[in-house]
């Protein structure tokens, strides 16, 4: 893809989270620590899975790429957006900035469509128990996580090459920490109608049928539970998919409040507060939500520690 437009700007300066002085060092040691917990928490999960064969199944599959992703997504813009406290000027190229929009777009769809498969994976396990691994065959689980990925590259090569074709000129300062749509359509200077209903379109179309799936799922995960002993079924349900439905319900929500545009004129101050959620809490959370309380992953644990100490 080429990285070439007849614009004037070839690189954008990042503006960051904040530019209150007092900000900075507080924000710059929780980010870090974030970080910090998002890369070992996500590796560790990663390496249990690996290592451990009675983790070796379909839920655990797709719960291996749901922390790949995480552990990819916030190698992404983070190392840059902590360069923003403590450089005066936070410069990126703009093949760099495209890059980052790619691979931002491109993790951000694969979410979407891993967390649908998990949920397809949860229905399979209650609702269809003995035939459990038919539908969720190996080489369907693959395939699962292939589409995942090839849907958000499809879409994160849509975004980017309309992004591409726009005109920059004069301004070049991104009021955000990373090279995200709409603060790079506001600085455009040729008309970002076609960008954003492309935008509207994609994000709608995934959005709608990734959450008509899981609900869908769900739906039908109910309705199989209450005709289950009630005391069975909601425990056996809970533990099944409670950990799924928490991930679920902060990636969409985080999501929404990110980038469904308010009426107020604080719109990109708001948008930049929520999305360290969406960005930088979301995928620090995940292996933890699903490690506390999962006695899988604490076998998998005790048993990778007790091999090491060995």
């Amino acid at each position: 893809m080429a990285m070439k437009n007849d614009s004037s700007v070839i690189e954008f300066i990042l503006m960051g989270l904040t530019d209150q002085p007092k900000l900075q060092l507080p924000l710059l040691f929780l980010l870090l620590v974030n970080y910090v917990v998002t890369v070992v928490g996500n590796l560790t999960l990663i390496n249990l899975i690996c290592l451990n064969s009675h983790l070796h199944t379909p839920m655990y599959f797709f719960l291996f790429n749901l922390s790949f992703i995480d552990l990819c997504y916030s190698f992404v813009f983070t190392p840059k957006m902590l360069m923003s406290f403590i450089s005066e000027r936070n410069i990126i190229s703009f093949a760099g900035c495209m890059t980052q929009l790619f691979f931002f777009c491109f993790f951000v769809n694969s979410e979407c469509y891993v967390l649908t498969a998990m949920a397809y994976d949860r229905y399979a396990a209650i609702c269809k128990p003995l035939l459990y691994t038919a539908p969720m065959f190996p080489k369907v689980c693959s395939l699962l996580m292939f589409g995942s990925y090839i849907l958000g590259c499809a879409g994160a090569m849509v975004h980017t090459g309309c992004m591409i074709k726009l005109i920059f000129y004069d301004s070049n300062i991104i009021n955000h920490y990373m090279c995200d749509i709409f603060p790079l359509l506001q600085l455009s200077c040729s008309s970002t109608y076609a960008n954003e209903l492309l935008v509207s379109i994609i994000v709608g179309t995934v959005i709608s049928a990734s959450s008509l799936i899981i609900f869908l799922s769900y739906a039908l995960i109910l309705f199989t539970t209450l005709h289950i002993s009630p005391s069975k079924g909601w425990c056996k349900a809970f533990s099944t998919c409670g950990s799924h439905i928490i991930t679920v319900g902060l990636f969409y929500g985080f999501g929404m409040l990110t980038y469904v545009k308010p009426s107020s004129a604080g719109f990109v101050e708001q948008g930049k507060f929520f999305s360290v959620f969406y960005t930088n809490v979301v995928p620090m959370l995940n292996p933890l939500i699903y490690s506390l309380r999962n006695k899988d992953v604490t076998l998998a644990l005790k048993k990778t520690v007790k091999r090491m100490t060995h």
